[in-house]
């Protein structure tokens, strides 16, 4: 199993945190908004945790494909 990412990017608003804490695996896109590059993370979320960690709207969510709920934001909607 391990963790996967779901990126509400109608709350996006592209502070560019994502994209500055974990390059690898965040991007600006040409909108000015953030884009995941890969959702499926494996057992390590990496330099993904920061990101969704400072994300100033919340709109990165880290989900433990084992129980189904969210690992950062422990009220998100996705869980």
């Amino acid at each position: 199993m391990g963790y996967k990412i779901v990126h509400d990017r109608d709350e996006c608003i592209g502070d560019g945190v994502c994209a500055s804490l974990c390059p690898d695996n965040w991007e600006m896109a040409d909108d000015g908004l953030a884009n995941v590059l890969n959702t499926e993370l494996g057992d390590d979320m990496g330099c993904n945790k920061d990101a969704a960690e400072n994300c100033p709207t919340q709109c990165i969510h880290i989900i433990d494909e084992s129980t189904g709920k969210c690992v950062i934001h422990t009220d998100c909607k996705y869980a």
